[in-house]
């Protein structure tokens, strides 16, 4: 029987440069969509999945994320007890009583691999789920709970899988040659990190989260640096692989997938669920209409 999952690790020290200069000093897992930090978003998930135990992986200028996943400062709670804002301060205590959270300073070489390695000694001999913090899917049930539920069954390690609907957009994910096993759950053959769209083996790609096991640390230390001089969680992944660890894909059911790793796909995540927002959904809803309609 599989063992249980109880911490998640979400890397959050990479420099944003795509967001520049607003990253400078702010991290890119700060940016808000409308009243809570992408993070935030990401956080939740997790939580709503079961797990109590998270690690996050920071790095310099990373401060406001600890900060907003700590208790809320007197000063401010005194400020909305005075105000009466009941609501509003139930909401802030919450963020920092979601979970157990655990930080670690990234260090080493550039890549999403290393961020991983860098929770070792935290993650300990327990297998593990990882979820980017700059990147969320909102789904019912949970991406992470479905996946748990993946893992359970079958062991190995488990991906997200996510279908990419423009071909010009596969490469920039890990695109996956994939074996039906049931219903959503497919087994990896290969992961070829961000392909050449007419080379892709498939349109799904498996990226976002992730339940690795601890052989994973040991493999990563033998990676050397690959692709862009970075080292690859995909290369480390596909050792184990060959090695004869199983490696699934849950294509994740009922979700819809938010990229805000750039500012295209950022402001779209932001207008979308502002839409949905109940205090400014309606009022952004004719406001938009009423731009279109003068442009």
């Amino acid at each position: 029987m599989a063992k249980k999952i109880t911490k998640a690790l979400i890397p959050a020290a990479g420099f944003g440069t795509r967001f520049l200069p607003q990253t400078k000093a702010m991290p890119k897992e700060m940016l808000p969509i409308v009243d809570k930090p992408v993070i935030q978003y990401v956080v939740e998930e997790v939580v709503a999945s079961g797990i109590e135990n998270i690690i996050l992986v920071t790095g310099g200028t990373k401060r406001a994320i600890e900060d907003h996943f700590d208790a809320p400062n007197e000063d401010l709670v005194q400020n909305l007890t005075n105000g009466k804002k009941t609501a509003l301060l139930e909401q802030i205590k919450h963020i920092s009583q979601m979970a157990n959270f655990i930080y670690v300073r990234q260090k080493g070489p550039y890549g999403n691999g290393t961020p991983v390695l860098a929770g070792e000694a935290v993650i300990e001999d327990e297998p593990f789920a990882v979820l980017w913090g700059d990147e969320f899917i909102l789904s019912n049930p949970p991406r992470l709970q479905q996946m748990i539920k993946v893992f359970e069954k079958y062991g190995g390690m488990v991906i997200s899988g996510v279908k990419i609907e423009k071909k010009e957009d596969l490469k920039r994910y890990g695109i996956a040659d994939l074996e039906p096993v049931s219903g959503n759950v497919y087994k990896i053959k290969k992961i070829v990190e961000k392909p050449d769209p007419d080379l892709a083996p498939s349109d799904i790609a498996t990226h976002g989260a992730y339940i690795l096991p601890p052989e994973i640390f040991p493999a990563l230390k033998k990676q050397t640096v690959g692709q862009g001089g970075e080292i690859w969680l995909v290369d480390a992944i596909n050792t184990l692989k060959d090695e004869g660890m199983p490696l699934y894909a849950v294509v994740v059911e009922n979700g819809r997938y938010y990229d805000t790793g750039n500012k295209l796909e950022y402001m779209k995540t932001a207008v979308e669920l502002a839409l949905k927002h109940p205090e400014v959904g309606e009022d952004l809803k004719k406001y938009l209409a009423e731009l279109v309609e003068k442009s």
